[in-house]
């Protein structure tokens, strides 16, 4: 229990993915990758219960090779939200606020979920997610990076691969930096039952086709973000690429440690 809810992770793992097939099958510096997101989500004291949400038997083996637990959702599922909708739908669920922890994040610290349920006492918040400052001026144009603007509430505004917000009068890399204005989201979530709810009954969105952001779909409907900041980077591995990036990070902390 924490501020007096309870608070299940659920970690999506599906087989197939359109950047990296397969990849919830694939290692990390000699153990599955889903381990490593098993164990880190297992650091977290704040979580009265970790399971995975898996779409295919042999994610689900893996998954029992380490110790894990994992419930089985419908491969109909497109985004890791939609099997959190289907957990607390069949009731396989019961909790108070829902986390969302992708299955291909084996770095987030447990900083970062104090940094996400700081608020979640407040009942006029359904939904949360991170952001966190861009100090790098190639993120500001990158597509790969998922952009976040903030009301003076705190409140998600707008998602977009695009740079926002767009300062019409300056164009120096440097100087957008330094506004202070630019924010990454990260892919960290959490959600309350009856926002779940809602999410089910939510139909098409073309804002989130077209960016390919699924919190525009609940933006579009009216569900609000309530975006908290933290100083942590975290990257997710989307390509085999970023695989290889994360077994130099293994490599780097293992190297830290026996020193």
């Amino acid at each position: 229990m924490f501020n007096n809810k309870k608070i299940v992770c659920v970690i999506p793992a599906r087989l197939q993915s359109q950047r990296f097939p397969r990849k919830m099958l694939a290692s990390l510096a000699g153990r599955p990758l889903l381990a490593w997101v098993w164990e880190a989500a297992n650091k977290v004291d704040l979580f009265d219960e970790v399971i995975f949400a898996v779409d295919d038997d042999q994610i689900a083996e893996v998954i029992k090779s380490f110790g894990g637990k994992s419930v089985k959702t419908s491969v109909q599922c497109a985004c890791g939200t939609d099997r959190l909708v289907e957990l607390v739908n069949s009731g396989k669920i019961s909790a108070d606020v829902i986390v969302n922890w992708q299955g291909d994040e084996p770095f987030i610290v447990p900083e970062m979920v104090q940094n996400l349920l700081q608020s979640i006492s407040n009942n006029e918040e359904p939904m949360w997610t991170l952001k966190k400052k861009i100090t790098h001026p190639d993120d500001i144009f990158s597509k790969k990076i998922a952009k976040v603007v903030c009301d003076k509430n705190g409140y998600g505004i707008y998602f977009s691969r695009s740079p926002i917000p767009c300062f019409r009068d300056e164009q120096n890399p440097e100087k957008l930096v330094a506004s202070g204005l630019y924010y990454k989201h990260v892919g960290l979530y959490a959600y309350t039952p009856q926002a779940l709810q809602k999410i089910a009954a939510m139909g098409k969105s073309d804002l989130e086709d077209a960016e390919k952001l699924e919190q525009l779909r609940f933006l579009d409907y009216g569900l609000r973000y309530r975006l908290h900041e933290t100083d942590h980077e975290v990257f997710g591995i989307d390509t085999p690429e970023d695989l290889h990036r994360a077994e130099q990070v293994v490599a780097k902390m293992r190297s830290n440690i026996s020193v």
